[in-house]
């Protein structure tokens, strides 16, 4: 009976780690500002596809071949990539493995991790 109930145990922890792994939190507009500014985010876009790019504290943002602007209003980060155009925003989540997950109208349109400040030299 008891290896029935350690195995029952076991079996309910392995369960449970996928729920654990999986929990993620929403970021304030500071917590998005604190996070990215003088870093790089490294990730895939749905529309868009791969990006990799270094936001400077002054609101610029560098990739391998643009740039723009990013800021961060109320609890989402915006931006522009020329001055015809107006604003994108996001939402952002984080979750427990550190990957950021763009949010657009309730839906996943991307994801991302931080890389401590500029490795590709943008």
């Amino acid at each position: 009976m008891i290896r029935l109930g350690v195995s029952v145990l076991v079996y309910m922890a392995f369960q449970a780690a996928p729920a654990i792994a999986q929990e993620d939190r929403a970021l304030s507009g500071p917590e998005i500002a604190q996070m990215i500014a003088g870093n790089t985010v490294e990730g895939t876009m749905a529309a868009g596809g791969p990006y990799r790019e270094f936001y400077l504290p002054d609101g610029t943002l560098r990739g391998s071949n643009y740039d723009g602007r990013w800021s961060v209003v109320a609890d989402t980060l915006c931006f522009t990539y020329d001055a015809t155009t107006p604003a994108q925003c996001w939402s952002a989540r984080i979750s427990r493995a550190d990957e950021i997950s763009w949010i657009r109208n309730g839906i996943v349109d991307g994801n991302g991790v931080v890389q401590p400040g500029n490795p590709a030299n943008f």
